[in-house]
């Protein structure tokens, strides 16, 4: 799968992003998505601190580790050029961040990774795509809402768009029927609460909603 991780998001169509939650809880949390149909994983990096940082890593470790082919797992929040190679290192297969750097994205194209960077204007999307990223995320889609996507594929459809931040099972289709390729899906999908009390079977059920919503 390693060589085309890019087909594998795009078939898949759902990136589940997973904020603040330990290495310890990753494992059982994916299996849970995975068994919900969701197979792409973004594991974020807290910028707050290095011991959180390496837990990010830890996390990667593991899921390429656990789960192999079966998922598609890469590292998000990635900010600076040391954490594309940090991320490579452990095994992530794409990098997601929440803005538009050139140094990170050419990195991530030099380490032979699908770069998938946050942009919010038609300015910044064109740039990023002309720094070589793979698809551009749309960030806070929410607030932008499907007729800010449509809007700005006008000009610019031939940049894959996926949709962040505020989707949820019932607005997800609209996104891809606004033009976006894909939907990525933090606290709507992966609960920190649910994860805390281990009602990983509700996470697989959200999971399937979301699948059956895009299908």
């Amino acid at each position: 799968m390693d060589q085309d991780i890019l087909g594998f998001i795009r078939e898949h169509k759902i990136i589940a992003i997973v904020r603040g939650i330990g290495s310890d809880k990753m494992a059982s949390l994916v299996q849970a998505m995975i068994d919900g149909g969701v197979r792409c994983v973004e594991v974020t990096f807290d910028q707050s601190s290095a011991e959180k940082q390496q837990d990010t890593l830890r996390s990667i470790r593991l899921l390429r580790e656990t789960f192999g082919d079966t998922a598609a797992i890469g590292a998000g929040t990635v900010m600076t050029v040391e954490q594309v190679r940090l991320a490579k290192e452990a095994g992530a297969q794409y990098i997601i961040s929440p803005n538009v750097s050139e140094a990170v994205i050419r990195e991530t194209k030099a380490q032979g990774l699908v770069s998938i960077p946050g942009a919010f204007t038609p300015s910044e999307a064109a740039d990023a795509w002309s720094y070589g990223a793979d698809i551009v995320k749309l960030f806070p889609a929410g607030i932008l809402g499907p007729a800010y996507i449509k809007a700005l594929r006008a000009p610019l459809k031939h940049i894959p768009f996926t949709a962040v931040g505020g989707v949820s099972p019932e607005n997800c289709r609209s996104f891809l029927d606004a033009g976006c390729v894909g939907v990525g899906c933090g606290g709507n999908l992966v609960s920190a609460k649910l994860v805390d009390e281990g009602r990983f079977d509700e996470i697989t059920k959200t999971a399937r909603a979301y699948i059956e919503a895009l299908a």
